[in-house]
């Protein structure tokens, strides 16, 4: 993808989180049980934690009773806004996740939930790996997890903008979306990855394997594959 583009499609998912803010936050409310085990088998008492990309920062709920350090940061202003009224008692900023505010060796364990599908590109995908392994300790974990394109209409996108791409029609790469959200319809950037795409990556970025798995909400409508690496 040409980097002036995949930069353009950064400041627009910003920009189009600072907009559905409140509607985002109110379908957002609770954390996702399916990957509460992630923070109860990682975690331990007193850990430093980075939650990259933490949204509405409903996350934290999983943390609180380990009595952690935990930072939470998103590049959206609304989305900082309702995490510091939503959960007073934690500490959330602004930040750019792939220029990191915060030295090298730092964190015990980050967090990235549904978020690196959001970065477009290869090149801009491993920046903000790197940039969660310079600021996690040696041995520090990095847990993250990606959409897996299980619903029909995630699957249409892909189709469709598959095609569109073949036929030179579309700046995307493939296996890139723009996805409509809500009443506002403001499209959304996804990338669908594979599971080797995910391991391949995170390995490039230096990271050592210790997960990998699939998990599934209730319903089995919202599908996530999450990966747990170690520095």
């Amino acid at each position: 993808m040409d980097q002036n583009y995949a930069q353009y499609l950064l400041a627009k998912t910003r920009e189009d989180y600072n907009l559905i803010a409140e509607e985002f936050s109110s379908k957002r409310q609770e954390p996702w049980p399916e990957i509460k085990f992630l923070f109860n088998d990682e975690l331990a008492f007193g850990d430093r934690v980075l939650d990259l990309g933490c949204g509405n920062g409903r996350f934290f709920e999983f943390c609180k009773d380990k009595n952690v350090d935990y930072l939470g940061i998103d590049s959206s202003e609304k989305l900082i806004g309702i995490a510091q009224k939503s959960h007073p008692q934690a500490k959330f900023q602004v930040a750019d996740a792939l220029s990191l505010p915060f030295p090298d060796n730092h964190f015990d364990k980050v967090y990235s939930i549904a978020v690196l599908h959001h970065i477009p590109s290869a090149e801009l995908r491993l920046q903000f790996l790197e940039e969660a392994k310079r600021v996690l300790r040696p041995d520090g974990l990095l847990i993250s997890t990606v959409w897996k394109f299980s619903q029909v209409k995630m699957r249409f996108l892909l189709f469709k903008f598959t095609i569109l791409k073949l036929l030179g029609l579309s700046r995307l790469d493939l296996g890139d979306v723009l996805d409509p959200w809500g009443k506002t319809e403001i499209k959304r950037y996804y990338h669908r990855f594979s599971k080797k795409e995910l391991i391949d990556l995170t390995k490039k970025a230096g990271f050592k394997m210790k997960k990998l798995g699939l998990v599934k909400n209730e319903k089995g409508n919202r599908q996530n594959i999450y990966l747990v690496t170690w520095k």
